[in-house]
């Protein structure tokens, strides 16, 4: 794996045999046909994925990559960027939103550096590895150079196998002041919307806030003119924990674990990701739908119905928490609920 082109590995694809097995037992269990609705989907799509009749939903292993923008410097983000290094801290001492639901749902919580500014290190159990102390911006130029580039995809890599290989299911979540505007600064370039459309209000920026947000992205797209490599434009306008996540997503497929995709900044990865290897779409769930707009054009253009909407857009991994639960009842549903046979309940002709 010490290629840099790893990420292009042929991924193998889900066990149809064993998704088609897993829909001949719903049809034995003591429910009309259909009736769980999306919960009966999920069980036979997790049932391809892992090979199994029965699939399984524990141990759930969730990374949080978190990483600085350059481009915070043009005023793109209702908060500071020093936010993103007190947040790591916040995560560590267990006050984030998903340090409380990878609690709950009894997750493995791993909590990576791929980037900030603090140059001073971060405490363990903290995974301290930056690429870089924030990116670039790339109003001006790269937000990263390629060989950061493809060190960040090999970062999701390492986590992935040092860390969550043996799970049955990851997250991957994300923490970066102004990854709102990378995101959509991606988005626009890959030929997915106009920025218009992407561009949100992040974490909570005003109609004038988001305008000049806009404005930068177009500045910054005008910059790097027709680029059309996905990796390229990666490093151009990408961050160190986008494209940390986007290497993960990529290593999960490779070891045949089913993902469950957050919201707007993770879909975002996950769309990079089904550009630089395509065969990583299918290990994917989509959680929930972002509040941010951009989202639901991504989740468009990744072809995914997610299974929430709740008004979300906090990031870091909590609406895929959130999902899960409706992931884990589908495997318990799907697994022990007994079947007409069993029971002598009489089913339809």
């Amino acid at each position: 794996m010490q290629d840099k082109d790893w990420f292009t590995y042929s991924i193998p694809p889900p066990d149809q045999k064993s998704g088609v097995a897993a829909l001949e037992r719903q049809a034995t269990l003591t429910k009309p046909a259909g009736s769980l609705g999306k919960l009966e989907d999920v069980a036979v799509h997790l049932a391809a994925m892992q090979g199994s009749i029965r699939p399984q939903s524990s141990p759930l292993g969730i990374a949080v990559f978190a990483g600085d923008h350059g481009v915070t410097k043009e005023g793109i983000s209702a908060f500071p960027p020093e936010v993103t290094a007190q947040m790591v801290m916040n995560f560590l001492n267990g006050g984030a939103a998903i340090s409380v639901l990878a609690k709950r749902v009894k997750a493995q919580l791993y909590i990576v550096n791929a980037g900030t500014t603090r140059q001073g290190g971060y405490p363990q159990p903290v995974i301290d590895r930056p690429v870089g102390y924030g990116t670039r911006n790339f109003l001006d130029e790269s937000a990263m150079t390629m060989q950061e580039t493809l060190t960040a995809l090999a970062l999701g890599r390492s986590v992935m196998d040092e860390y969550l290989s043996q799970c049955q299911i990851v997250i991957g979540g994300e923490m970066g002041i102004g990854n709102t505007t990378c995101a959509s600064a991606l988005a626009a370039a890959l030929g997915i919307a106009s920025v218009s459309d992407l561009a949100g209000p992040g974490t909570g920026l005003d109609e004038q806030g988001v305008s000049h947000k806009q404005s930068v992205i177009e500045k910054s797209l005008a910059r790097i003119g027709n680029q059309s490599d996905p990796l390229q434009i990666l490093a151009e306008l990408g961050g160190y924990e986008v494209a940390a996540l986007t290497g993960f997503y990529m290593r999960a497929a490779m070891l045949g674990i089913p993902i469950i995709v957050d919201g707007f900044i993770s879909s975002m990865s996950a769309l990079v990701s089904c550009k630089l290897n395509p065969d990583t779409r299918a290990w994917m769930l989509f959680s929930h739908a972002s509040q941010e707009p951009g989202h639901a054009i991504v989740l468009q253009a990744l072809k995914a119905e997610p299974l929430l909407s709740l008004g979300m857009r906090l990031g870091e991994g909590s609406g895929a928490a959130i999902a899960y639960d409706l992931v884990d009842a589908a495997c318990e549903l799907h697994n022990k609920m007994a079947t007409f046979e069993d029971t002598g309940v009489s089913n339809r002709d």
